[in-house]
């Protein structure tokens, strides 16, 4: 499968896009749309830089490829477009690994969709702080995996 435009407009919406590096809410260093530079801590030299747009997208295609394929492998049991769309937003955002250990996960795979949509609300913090972005965040991606559940699922 592949994430929908409107999934990459919520992802850049609540990632922001920028240009030139930055420290995140954790304080790791970023560039484009929430993409982590090396392992975060430091910048490296060849970083320091003003990316263009296109530089910013073509980043940003390539980490939303790796998600696509690691939500089709964590969560291959009733995926919709918009369940789809969603589970690659918030794994962009905590990770592969973290949808791995997830209830999110768990429950999707199990066929529990409205568990899994309100496990979403669960996965509101950052260094251990609730941040209202990400509430705002998990709200918009719990709306979209149900957006698109037909009655019964």
């Amino acid at each position: 499968m592949r994430v929908s435009d409107k999934a990459i407009k919520m992802i850049c919406h609540h990632e922001g896009v920028r240009v030139k590096p930055y420290q995140d809410a954790i304080g790791l260093w970023t560039v484009g749309v929430g993409h982590l530079i090396g392992d975060g801590k430091t910048l490296p030299d060849a970083w320091n830089k003003t990316f263009t747009m296109e530089e910013v997208n073509e980043i940003l295609r390539k980490d939303i490829a790796r998600f696509e394929v690691g939500v089709e492998r964590l969560c291959p049991v009733g995926l919709t477009q918009s369940r789809f769309d969603a589970l690659v937003s918030i794994s962009f955002n905590f990770g592969l690994g973290t949808l791995q250990r997830s209830s999110i996960r768990a429950k999707h795979n199990r066929e529990d969709f409205e568990g899994a949509a309100d496990a979403f609300l669960l996965y509101n913090k950052a260094g251990g702080k609730e941040l209202k972005g990400l509430t705002r965040r998990r709200n918009d991606e719990r709306a979209v995996y149900l957006s698109g559940a037909t009655h019964g699922n």
